[in-house]
This record gives structure tokens, sequence and C-alpha cells, in this order.
């Protein structure tokens, strides 16, 4: 009996030992061969919130269990047990929104229809003859299984760094909330399969809470969806972007590969046939042929659009954007607050750990409103060439899975707090000198926010209207 590299099982006659040999001999090297790091495309790096969780953490490629311990950092000096840990996770890998299903769905019929015509370029019939759109509109976002084992594996590295927080004896205090889209459940969910998993328990019991005042406070502010999202000039950077020099060059560079007219190819299906690299590989773990349609540099244009968007739109661009996030901010200072504070024996003990997941405009709000990533020039349409040292980069800061982990410390001078984003330590604004500094320097950091960042203030009572406010 053999095992495949899938893991199914093929029975094979006894009498037919050279088959038998020769099989083993195949599956053995199909086997040693997946312990290898699979082909990545060379642009992998840049798909800005469409980026796989490995790219920012290639190790996981060869393993993707390992935890380095390191990363957490309370003094040396100090005698530091952890005691409380807050993750806010973007939910795991997903199909495309019904939006893109719909532009993949015009790219499809334009190289079906140029190349059946047999006078497009080599590259567009290379294309259609090695694949073929299964893309349809019913997958709208959903969770796919790459995306479970986002937050199943991510969950198994979190207890093996903090086994006493995220124990089995700790499961029914061990918070859990989510967004109430169906990725984020499926999310949440997968996150519990991978602890009940390393508790080693036979039956998954799921229990969490669906929040979206939490997870999706976005949607609630007023001021926020109408001075930014519904607002046409709060993007209005993007936009002349989408349509100036760098991006016109991408254009006419894939047109020149595919053999298409120019004019045929909008930017909405240049940046279709990116996003098609980059779903392959983030769902199917394929370096897709769109992938070879784009050079490094156009791939940097890409994701400078779309970091644009995301800046504009979601974090430092309007203040607004941030300070949506008050009523998140607001909850993990509380759940800190209460795992930090002295108990008499009669309490009962706080949360071990909170877990919330949400959406990359969850995250990024939130990164904002905490002064994370804000460059000293802000990105804008016109001044692409002098960014490409910027720390504002989606691709490294919410990918898939992209978790932000607040570690409370109960040490010898007092309660530390660390930040970690995506596994990794990132000193906060002003107490750039420590990775875990006293818990009440931190607080006193952030004291106007937590005296202030009234969601109600904010988003309903702001003067002089609702247009976006681009204080930078």
């Amino acid at each position: 009996m053999f095992r495949d590299t899938v893991g199914m099982f093929y029975l094979l006659p006894p009498r037919n030992t050279l088959v038998a040999a020769a099989l083993s001999l195949v599956l053995s090297r199909l086997s040693s061969s997946s312990l290898s790091v699979p082909d990545v495309p060379h642009i992998a790096t840049y798909f800005g919130t469409k980026t796989r969780y490995e790219e920012v953490n290639p190790h996981l490629l060869r393993d993707v269990l390992s935890v380095n311990k390191s990363v957490l950092k309370p003094p040396p000096t100090e005698r530091c047990s952890p005691v409380h840990l807050t993750a806010v996770i973007r939910h795991g890998s997903r199909y495309p929104t019904v939006k893109n299903i719909r532009r993949i769905q015009k790219l499809s019929e334009l190289v079906r229809r140029e190349a059946s015509r047999g006078s497009a370029g080599s590259w567009l019939q290379d294309i259609q003859s090695r694949w073929e759109n299964w893309y349809t509109e019913d997958m709208d976002g959903q969770l796919v299984m790459k995306g479970r084992d986002d937050l199943r594996q991510l969950a198994q590295r979190l207890s093996a760094l903090f086994p006493s927080l995220l124990s089995e004896e700790n499961m029914r205090r061990i918070s859990l909330r989510s967004s109430s889209k169906h990725r984020c459940v499926s999310s949440v969910e997968a996150f519990q399969d991978g602890l009940q998993q390393v508790w080693r328990r036979s039956e998954v019991q799921y229990r969490h809470q669906v929040d979206d005042e939490l997870m999706r406070f976005f949607e609630r502010c007023r001021g926020y969806v109408e001075g930014v999202e519904k607002n046409r000039t709060a993007l209005l950077e993007v936009e002349k972007f989408k349509h100036g020099e760098e991006m016109e060059g991408v254009r006419r560079r894939m047109a020149e590969r595919l053999g298409l007219p120019h004019q045929r190819l909008t930017p909405d299906l240049v940046e279709a046939a990116f996003f098609l690299c980059s779903y392959e590989l983030s769902i199917k773990s394929v370096h897709s042929p769109w992938c070879f349609l784009f050079d490094e540099n156009d791939a940097k244009v890409l994701e400078y659009k779309s970091d644009l968007k995301q800046y504009w739109k979601r974090s430092h661009g309007h203040v607004i954007s941030s300070l949506s996030s008050c009523p998140l901010f607001h909850h993990v200072f509380r759940t800190l607050d209460r795992a930090g504070r002295p108990r008499r024996s009669t309490e009962a003990s706080p949360e071990p750990a909170s877990i919330l997941v949400g959406h990359a405009e969850t995250l990024l709000p939130l990164l904002s409103l905490l002064g994370l990533y804000k460059d000293e020039t802000p990105p804008t349409s016109n001044n692409y060439h002098t960014q490409h040292g910027r720390s504002f980069r989606t691709s490294l800061i919410v990918p898939y899975a992209a978790n932000l982990l607040f570690v409370l410390y109960d040490c010898q001078r007092g309660p530390r707090l660390q930040l970690l984003i995506n596994e990794s330590p990132v000193r906060f604004p002003g107490l750039e000198a420590e990775d875990a500094p006293l818990y009440r320097d931190v607080r006193a950091t952030y004291r106007h926010l937590l005296d202030g960042c009234d969601f109600h203030s904010e988003c309903e009572g702001r003067p002089g209207g609702r247009g976006p406010n681009t204080e930078l």
C-alpha cells in the first residue's frame, strides 16, 4: 500500500513488484520535492492586500508551524510572564469578490475572442491554451481552503508562543469575536480548529460572537461613510494615478506583450490580470501564466496604485478614517486594563486572550490611529518615484491573515506591553527605546485617545460638514 502526495492510498497487486518499485520511486521523488519551496512568482511580494501571508514570513513556506520565540522581548533584566494576549486578525485567503470576478470575466472574454482570431500575440494564445476561467459570482469573497489553513496554522503558532494563555484549561475564558462576513466567521472557526488540534480534542466546539460594531466600525461611522467612502474627491489621488504616466506605461507594455491594440486594455483589465496572478497563487498555490505578463517594475506600479487607495480610503489620508476605529481602540485598552490591574482573591480572573477577526479595513484604521506606518511625506499621484522606501506598504502590513498582537506581561516593575505585527516585534511610536515599555507609559502616550476619541462626536458631530479631513 502506498500513499500519494495528497494523502490517497493505493493497493498494489503483490505480484507486480516491478510496477510497485517504480511507483514507489516516483512517489518518493514527488514527496521529497514537496518539501522544497514551491515555485513562487517573482512579483508575489507586491500584491497589496491580496498578498499571501507567506510572502511576509517566507520561512513558513518550508515549515508552516515554525515559531521563533525570540520575538517575545520583555526586558531580560526583569522576571516577566505573559498574562494576556489580544489579537486583531484579518481573515485568511479568499475568493475574489463579485466586482473583481466580473472584471476577470471581461478579461477572459477578451482573451478568448482575440486569441481565436489568430492575429494576437503568442503570449495571448499561450494564456488561452494554458488557462481557463473558473471563477463564478457565487464565490464572492468566501474563504478558501488555504484561508482556513492560514487561520488554523496561525492559531497553532500562537499557541506555541503563548502556551499558558491559549491552553485547554483556559478554553472557556478565551474571548472570540468576528465580523458577520462569511469569510470572517469561517476564519474564526478555523482558528478554533487550530487550537483544538493542539489540545487534541476530537470534537470541535465553536463558540464565538459576531460583533460588527467592533469589527466593521467603518460602516457605522457617518462622517467616514459620507466624507470618504461616498465622496468622489476623497480618492482623487488614486484616480489621477490610475490614468497617469506610470499606469499608462504598464498598460502599454501589457498590450504589446499580448499583441493587442492598446485601447482594448483598460486600467481595470490590467489590474484584473495582475489580481489573477495573486488569486491563483493564494488560492491554489499556482504560478499562473498571467504572472509572466508583468515584470517587477510593473508590479511596483500596481502595488503603489493599491497602496494609494488604502492610504486615502482607510489610513492616514483622511483623519476620520483612523478615528472611525475608536470603538475597537477603546475595546482593546479596556481589555488590557482589566488584565493588568491587581485583583482580589474573590474576583474572577480576566480573559487570558481576546481573539478579534475582521478585515484589512479593520486593521488599517487601527494601525493608523496608533501612529504606525506614517511616512513623513504622504504618497500622492505625482511622487511615485520618491516613495520606493515608504513604510506604508500594504503587501507587508495587511496580507491575508495579517495580525496585530498586544502582549501584556506581568513584570517586576509593573505590567509591560509589547506589540507584534504579523508575528514580528514593532515598537510603539514615541516609545522606540523599548520593545515592551511599561503599560502605564503606553497609556500615557495614547492618553489623548483614551480620554477622547469618542465615536459619536467624531463620527456624528464633526462641525463644518462631513468632507474629508486631510490632516496628514
